[in-house]
């Protein structure tokens, strides 16, 4: 099996071409290859499948074999697979509210709908940088889904192992968990975030962020990403903090997310209530694994 391994700010993942190979167990293989140890060391598998509504399709499972809905970091780098190895012909600009058109466009269906990504090319016509429009956020609590008899899940407050949090949840098509703090360098992320992530109120279990804001228009932010643990960054999240922070008067539309891997551009539109999202792609090398 040939597979490319790609990174979005550290984010990595295992990359297939379905159009050439068929994955008959991606749970199992999933499992195998993500473990850093004794496989190629991943935070997921994703597989690039032929689509009858996109240009492609993903599928993306966690290190621990679950399949999710979404990926921010992941489809960014499914966009560079797809646009660089010709798998698709890409359509016309992407227009972004407020901000330069990207002058090449694809859609690509995922689990949770079809999304259209932007991309920004070289003068090699490589794949430098994405944005996605993301979709609209959810905020209704039995969509998201979370199991707590509110009609709104803003700044409520929660214990976790006897601690006082003040939790927003967000769905970006996957579930996210957004807590603010003064200083998150020294939250227990190993301690906190498997609970939080499994905890019963979570039908699909959640994905855990620590946010501090630097400035209206600035939060760094730490992750606990559901199926795969802590993780460099968390596109899908980044937007979820962004709307997070709207709505709780912390932040502005516009903001920049630091994350551990870097930093990513976020626009929550007044216009068409879109989250977008641009950062980078990267390629990190080929392989051939011999187990399929």
């Amino acid at each position: 099996m040939n597979f490319t391994k790609m990174q979005g700010l550290g984010n990595d993942y295992i990359y297939v071409n379905c159009f050439d190979h068929k994955i008959r167990t991606p749970e199992k293989l999933a499992r195998i290859v993500s473990d850093r140890h004794f496989g190629i060391g991943a935070d997921g598998l994703i597989l690039v499948e032929p689509s009858r509504k996109a240009h492609v399709k993903m599928r993306i499972f966690n290190a621990d074999g679950s399949e999710a809905e979404m990926c921010g970091n992941g489809i960014r780098c499914l966009a560079k697979f797809a646009y660089e190895r010709k798998l698709a012909e890409p359509a016309g600009a992407f227009d972004i509210p407020g901000q330069e058109p990207f002058p090449a466009s694809l859609k690509i269906q995922t689990a949770s709908g079809i999304l259209t990504v932007g991309l920004l090319t070289d003068k090699q016509d490589k794949v430098q940088k994405v944005c996605v429009k993301m979709g609209q956020p959810v905020l209704e609590p039995e969509k998201i889904p979370v199991k707590l008899p509110v009609k709104s899940l803003v700044d409520q407050p929660m214990q976790f192992k006897s601690r006082a949090f003040s939790m927003t949840c967000v769905s970006m098509g996957n579930p996210h968990a957004v807590f603010f703090r003064n200083e998150i360098d020294s939250i227990e992320l190993d301690k906190f975030g498997p609970v939080i992530e499994n905890h019963d109120i979570f039908p699909n279990r959640i994905n855990v962020h620590f946010v501090q804001i630097i400035s209206p228009s600035e939060f760094k932010m730490r992750t606990w990403e559901r199926g795969s643990g802590i993780t460099l960054a968390c596109g899908t999240g980044a937007c979820a903090c962004c709307v997070a922070g709207v709505l709780t008067n912390r932040s502005k539309r516009i903001v920049t997310a630091h994350l551990p891997g870097g930093d990513l551009d976020l626009n929550w539109s007044e216009a068409d209530n879109n989250v977008y999202m641009t950062g980078p792609a990267v390629e990190v090398f080929q392989g051939n694994w011999p187990g399929i």
